[in-house]
This record gives structure tokens, C-alpha cells and sequence, in this order.
């Protein structure tokens, strides 16, 4: 398939406009990087419009179309960062690829619509289907703690900028949440969503960053950015890497997890690098499960195709909730949907 394709692989999830302007600029992109690329294929929209190139000599690469809320600084940060991982820490990440100036970011557009594109090597896998075997839960497990101790030793430039996920980062989502919860929940449940907020909040402000806990995290590690080669986990789109307690990664990998599993991760993560916070970590890995949570009905809540399976989950997410508000640990136990 070639360019004539992009169109159709989009029209589910753009307009007209939106189709035009990414066909433009990633023909204007390719361009730049003098590839002979002999197929393009849509991946998906989210902070970024992302893109499957395959060329003739260079293998596979990811075209990315970064949205407004990316800056040209958090952008080379990532880049920065993913060099470290790969070329330092021996991981398989996706990597930045110059252009043919030498560049990594280029900038179509003009100054009302400005695009930052990059390149990136492409991650060879699959996405896992249905319920991953134990032995690739534990594998991620440990895929997840070398990237916490890749960050150890990593040296940031003077200019190097990532967002930090934490109580600001939650003020935020929280307040889009509100703006959208009465398309999810009742009033009355929604009351159980604000006691939990309050209790999130207070929780990260009495926890303390420190060098053994706190410090650079993939920041959205879900199914759906992990692929597997030959059995070993690859993590991908580290769109969303920044500063935040490691337990926060820890805590977006099981949230997708059976209760079974979630001890598989955590002694997968503990082959490799020791918990921080032994003592209370599952207390505290219950305040970033249910942050998470909210986190993504926040993200979600603003696409209306999306509602109806966010009101599905709700009998699960308010059983969670009510757990998380009594006190009790809930991670590694079944819980019963509310009714």
C-alpha cells in the first residue's frame, strides 16, 4: 500500500482537513530524511498522529506528528533520553533519526500551524493477545525495573525538560474529569470519585522524592506500549516519559493485570532492582493504581464513542474505589463489582 492508502486507514479517526494536512506533512517529512520509502501506514492519534514507514534500505521507522502540547525542548528530552536506553543501557527502544540536514525534530508548517515531526527506529514485535503467560508478566516486570535503573546513572542535559507526574499532573486531569463526570456516573457515585481524589492528593504530598524512588518513568506503560520479540518484552511511545515515583510505572503495568499476575510483576521488578518503601510499598502502589484510574477516564471521558465502555468498567473502578477508601489492600486480592 503507498499513499493512496493513508487516506482510507484515517477516515475513522479524522476529518477531511485533518487527512489533507497529515498526508502533506508527512510527504514534506520524508522528503527530509531523502528516504525511499515504499509504504506508509496509519498507526493512531493520541498526543501524537503516528505513522509505519518502510523503505527500501532503512528498514522500518515511526513518523511521528507531535501535537500542540508538545514543545520542541520535552521533545529532544525524550529523544535524549531514549539514546540513553538504548545506546547506555543496551534496551530496545524506539530511537530519534536524523534528517538529512541533521536534524532530529523538523518543523513544517508555518508559525499559526506548526508541526514538529520526528523519525524513529521501529521496534520490532507483536502486541500480546488475551492473557500474557506468567513468564512474559515476570519478564516485564524486569524490563521495567532496568529502565529504573537506566535512570541512575543517565546525566540530563543543562536543557533537558520532561513533565512530572505527580499532584500538579492529577489537579489536572482531576479538573477535566469534573468538568465531564456526569456523562460516566451518578452524583452519588461521584462522590465516592471526590473522597478518593482527597485522599490521593493528601497521600502524594506526604510521600518524598528521593534518588532510590523518584526519578525518570516511562509514564504510560499499558498493553498497548509493550510488544514482545521472541518472548521478551519491548517497551514503546515514550510519549509520556518523565519524573514521578517509579511505584507509578509499577502501578500502570497492573492495572490491566489479574490479581494473579500482579505478584508476577512485582517479582519480576524485584529480580533486578530492590522496592523502595518495602514496608508500605502496596499502600502506596494502591494510591497510583486508583490515580492511574482516574487518570484515564480523564483522557477518555472527552471522546463520546468512548462513554459506553467507560460505563461498563464503573461497577469494577467504584468496587476499587470503595477498597481504596476503607483501607484494605486490594491489589493482589479478587474483588467483587459493586452493584
Amino acid at each position: 500500500m503507498g499513499i493512496e492508502g493513508l487516506s482510507s486507514r484515517m477516515e475513522g479517526d479524522s476529518s477531511q482537513s485533518t487527512l489533507a494536512a497529515a498526508r502533506n506533512i508527512v510527504l514534506c517529512a520524508l522528503k527530509e530524511y531523502e528516504l525511499d520509502w515504499t509504504k506508509i501506514d496509519y498507526i493512531g492519534q493520541s498526543d501524537s498522529v503516528t505513522f509505519k514507514i518502510e523503505t527500501e534500505t532503512a528498514g522500518k521507522l515511526l513518523l511521528r506528528i507531535h501535537g500542540e502540547r508538545s514543545s520542541r525542548a520535552e521533545i529532544l528530552s525524550e529523544l535524549e533520553w531514549l539514546r540513553h536506553l538504548s545506546q547506555t543501557a543496551g534496551l530496545v527502544v524506539p530511537e530519534g533519526r536524523v534528517s538529512s540536514s541533521g536534524s532530529y525534530i523538523l518543523e513544517t508548517g508555518g508559525e499559526e500551524q506548526l508541526h514538529y515531526v520526528t523519525m524513529m527506529r521501529w521496534v520490532e514485535g507483536e502486541h500480546a493477545e488475551g492473557n500474557l503467560p506468567d513468564e512474559q508478566v515476570f519478564a516485564t516486570g524486569a524490563m521495567l525495573a532496568g529502565m529504573h535503573e537506566a535512570g541512575v546513572q543517565f546525566v540530563p542535559s543543562a536543557d533537558f525538560t520532561r513533565p512530572a507526574w505527580g499532584a500538579d499532573s492529577f489537579r489536572a486531569e482531576w479538573t477535566k474529569l469534573e468538568k465531564h463526570h456526569a456523562a460516566m456516573v451518578s452524583e452519588e457515585q461521584w462522590k465516592l470519585y471526590q473522597a478518593a481524589a482527597d485522599k490521593i492528593l493528601n497521600e502524594l504530598e506526604a510521600m518524598q522524592p528521593q534518588a532510590g524512588n523518584y526519578g525518570l518513568i516511562h509514564g504510560d506503560l499499558h498493553s498497548g506500549n509493550v510488544v514482545f520479540a521472541e518472548g521478551k518484552p519491548r517497551a514503546i511511545d515514550f510519549g509520556r516519559c518523565g519524573y514521578g515515583f517509579y511505584l507509578y510505572d509499577l502501578a500502570a503495568a497492573l492495572l490491566e493485570l489479574s490479581t494473579e499476575q500482579r505478584s508476577r510483576l512485582i517479582e519480576g521488578y524485584r529480580s533486578v532492582r530492590t522496592l523502595e518503601m518495602e514496608s508500605d510499598y502496596e499502600r502506596k502502589l494502591e494510591c497510583f493504581f486508583v490515580m492511574i484510574m482516574i487518570g484515564n477516564y480523564s483522557h477518555h471521558i472527552v471522546h463520546p464513542a468512548e462513554i459506553p465502555g467507560l460505563r461498563e468498567e464503573q461497577p469494577y473502578a467504584l468496587a476499587y474505589l470503595r477498597e481504596y477508601l476503607a483501607g484494605s489492600r486490594f491489589l493482589f486480592k479478587r474483588i467483587e463489582p459493586a452493584l
